[in-house]
């Protein structure tokens, strides 16, 4: 009998449970929203909620789990969450395992769509594959060989934290969606006559989302930002080049909606940052799993039991 497998991603906007079999095809998916407010303790709740419902239906023989935040992988204690209060110190993975009574394996989110990434999504026959999500924040996972590569815990690969000078300006403040949206709701106050300003209207938040039709029409503030926000991103990625020689370099999370653009620019600028011996660098690609790539990434972290 075909073994099945339960994915979880924990973030700080949406819980989601995923069904999938050996090959990590999501079967069945069950969502919902995070009420910020109610913190860890509300999500715990919901969790507890829906975990007997879901088991019912499916027969599993191991859950995998995404959380948005430093992890020890090898207990599966959370560290913190950076979004939602109340998760600090938290033994999940003892938690979840005493709910469900089957094996749980727990990672950081980025990591484990890192995962997914490179076993099924734009990665496949790389490494290793390194992978950072553009989302609220900026993270990052690395792939060898099939495996997620951890360093001393909590072990996320923090691209984002990477300082692009000494002052402690970081990638994630540069390059990060909500620092996108800043920067275009800054710029566009200097240039009201633009396209991009024109698309912007009145919107007061997410204003990234319209970036792509701003570029598709050549506003020339919208390939300004874009051009400088690839450079810092290229910039640090430049560093994860020099020390892990990654065969691919994959590009996900909300701001990689603006395609291939974005991945054109990371591209051009990133050979500007790599010394010579190391010419062409890796392949820079866009995420092919989109929002399933922490899900993917859970059932294929279910199949492998804890040690």
């Amino acid at each position: 009998m075909e073994r099945n497998y339960l994915g979880i991603e924990i973030g700080g906007t949406k819980l989601q449970f995923v069904s999938g079999g050996p090959a990590g095809r999501v079967i069945q998916r069950w969502r919902f929203p995070v009420d910020q407010t109610r913190g860890g303790a509300g999500i715990r709740e919901q969790i507890t909620s829906a975990l007997p419902g879901i088991l019912t239906e499916t027969g599993f023989s191991g859950i995998g789990v995404g959380f948005g935040g430093p992890v020890d992988w090898k207990t599966g204690q959370i560290c913190c969450s950076h979004q939602i209060e109340g998760w600090a110190d938290f033994q999940l993975g003892a938690w979840l395992q005493s709910l469900a009574r089957m094996p749980v394996r727990i990672d950081n989110d980025a990591n484990v769509a890192a995962l997914g990434e490179a076993l099924q999504g734009a990665g496949p026959g790389f490494s290793p594959v390194f992978y950072v999500t553009l989302g609220s924040g900026v993270g990052g996972g690395l792939v060898v060989d099939g495996r997620i590569y951890h360093g001393a815990k909590p072990g996320e690969s923090e691209i984002g934290h990477v300082c692009l000078d000494r002052s402690g300006t970081f990638v994630e403040r540069r390059c990060s969606g909500w620092a996108v949206d800043t920067r275009i709701r800054e710029s566009v106050t200097q240039v009201p006559e633009g396209r991009l300003a024109q698309l912007v209207g009145k919107a007061r938040s997410g204003e990234a989302r319209f970036l792509a039709a701003a570029l598709a029409e050549g506003d020339e503030l919208a390939w300004g930002i874009l051009r400088e926000t690839a450079g810092d991103l290229a910039f640090g990625l430049s560093h994860v080049v020099h020390l892990f020689h990654p065969e691919i370099i994959v590009i996900g999370g909300g701001l990689s909606l603006v395609g291939e653009p974005l991945r054109a620019a990371v591209e051009e600028s990133l050979a500007k940052f790599v010394m010579e011996a190391f010419s062409p660098g890796p392949k820079v690609v866009l995420a092919a799993l989109g929002e399933d790539a922490v899900p993917v990434g859970a059932l294929a972290l279910a199949k492998r039991q804890p040690k």
